[in-house]
């Protein structure tokens, strides 16, 4: 096989590969054994059928199949030969041309990306401010209200009065759009709609207050541009509502009545769950917020060419999952989008290339058991479901495959993170939870801004 270097621009190379006819023929009489041990011919023993008979019969039918065998098995000797790291699959082009024959050398180009090297940061100079926030019995205090709230008991409203905020008003309903269509969901019987929930859509349940049993209540609503059933987001509608029956809460106290109620011991003992609770909520938010910090810095600190092909493959990913959200909400992507959105692409890619080289640096790997793990993990998510989902992932590898590299992210940011110096800060629960800003990196965030 010869090879020829054409270009060496950056990352980019591309070779001029002839695999000699002999070697194809070698591999096309290789290919006719193989077949001839598997039909029959007339006047032939199976797997007897001389080679000739076989190359007459059915050569021109495996041509395509040896080519295609030649180019790739051809390929991967290239790269082993040329000591490459492709960042995607190459590109193959048959020769100007050329109209292969049996008997005559094969030749294609071979375009591919090859990976950047670089040289990873000192691990043990990154620096993380890790936020804490902690928990505060008004955090406790008004998740019981709320719990108590939704253990409250109804009582019917004997007697006339008007509806206000708290009440459940038990309604039937119908609607349709301002052209007269209605869709299913419409129209109901029996529904309890609670005032002041906001259960609804906005503005339906603020004009029922001051109705009383027995009305008839016409409801005008606008449907919200990014609501669920895209026939009606965006749309306006009247629902015709009669009040059936009004139902008021009664008190439900905080006491070990109210825990037990819920299956636990005491109030104390629920107030200790319910801490328990925030503070592992809280402790998402923290590892949210110390990777973000962790990426910004590996980002911040490497700088070197990018795959053009892995930048326009995560750009192309960004931009159709952004495109739905917006269709959802019916508005489209804007020019500063699309801008900014390249260069989250070029972040991701980056950083990608980053973690997996300090993951090949530092042998990390993820293991059979930490993918089951994953996946039996995530079948919990869907009680009275679990084997099914197990029998799911049983039948389709590349879904179990496709928990491999989230998982291999953590395992190698948590390595980084054993070797970098963590520096907690206890922080107001707002500054906790706020959310980050886009993933632009600051380079890019300000010339958008100045382009802006």
């Amino acid at each position: 096989m010869k090879v020829s270097v054409l270009k060496e621009e950056g990352l980019t190379r591309e070779l001029e590969v002839t695999v000699p006819a002999q070697d194809i023929q070698k591999t096309i009489d290789r290919e006719l054994v193989a077949y001839g041990q598997k039909v029959r011919v007339d006047g032939f023993r199976k797997g007897k059928v001389p080679l000739q008979v076989l190359k007459t019969k059915y050569g021109s039918m495996i041509m395509g199949e040896v080519l295609q065998k030649t180019v790739e098995s051809s390929i991967t000797q290239v790269i082993k030969d040329k000591d490459l790291r492709p960042a995607l699959q190459p590109k193959v082009e048959l020769k100007e041309g050329q109209d292969f024959k049996e008997g005559s050398d094969l030749t294609y180009t071979m375009k591919v990306e090859v990976l950047p090297t670089f040289k990873v940061m000192d691990l043990e100079k990154i620096a993380v401010e890790k936020p804490v926030a902690k928990v505060e019995d008004k955090a406790v205090n008004e998740t019981l209200e709320r719990i108590a709230k939704s253990n409250r008991s109804f009582t019917k409203v004997e007697g006339e009065r008007a509806l206000k905020k708290g009440d459940v008003a038990v309604v039937d309903f119908h609607g349709a759009l301002k052209d007269g269509t209605s869709l299913p969901g419409m129209s109901g019987h029996d529904m309890q709609v609670e005032l002041g929930s906001g259960q609804l859509i906005p503005g339906f349940e603020e004009q029922l207050e001051g109705q009383k049993v027995g009305a008839h209540a016409h409801v005008d609503v606008t449907f919200p541009k990014d609501y669920g059933v895209k026939e009606l987001a965006g749309k306006d509608a009247m629902f015709h509502v009669d009040i059936k029956e009004i139902r008021e809460p009664g008190e439900t106290k905080l006491d070990d009545d109210l825990a037990k109620k819920l299956r636990f011991e005491s109030l104390d003992k629920l107030k200790e769950t319910i801490t328990k609770e925030i503070s592992e909520d809280y402790a998402q938010f923290t590892k949210m917020k110390v990777k973000r910090a962790l990426l910004d810095t590996l980002d911040e600190n490497h700088e070197f060419e990018l795959p053009q092909g892995m930048i326009d493959l995560e750009y192309q990913s960004i931009v159709e999952q952004m495109e739905k959200e917006k269709a959802a909400q019916n508005e489209t992507l804007s020019d500063e989008d699309r801008e900014n959105l390249k260069a989250i692409a070029e972040r991701r890619v980056r950083l990608g290339l980053v973690l997996a080289e300090i993951g090949k640096d530092n042998k990390i790997d993820v293991s059979r058991d930490e993918l089951y793990k994953a996946i039996h993990a995530e079948a919990r998510k869907y009680p009275g479901q679990e084997t099914q989902v197990l029998e799911f992932y049983s039948k389709n590898p590349q879904i179990i495959e496709s928990f491999r590299a989230p998982l291999y992210e953590e395992k190698v940011i948590e390595f980084i993170l054993g070797k970098a110096k963590i520096d907690e800060k206890v922080v107001p629960l707002d500054v906790l939870t706020k959310e980050d800003d886009d993933e632009l990196p600051k380079a890019k965030k300000k010339k958008a801004a100045a382009k802006k």
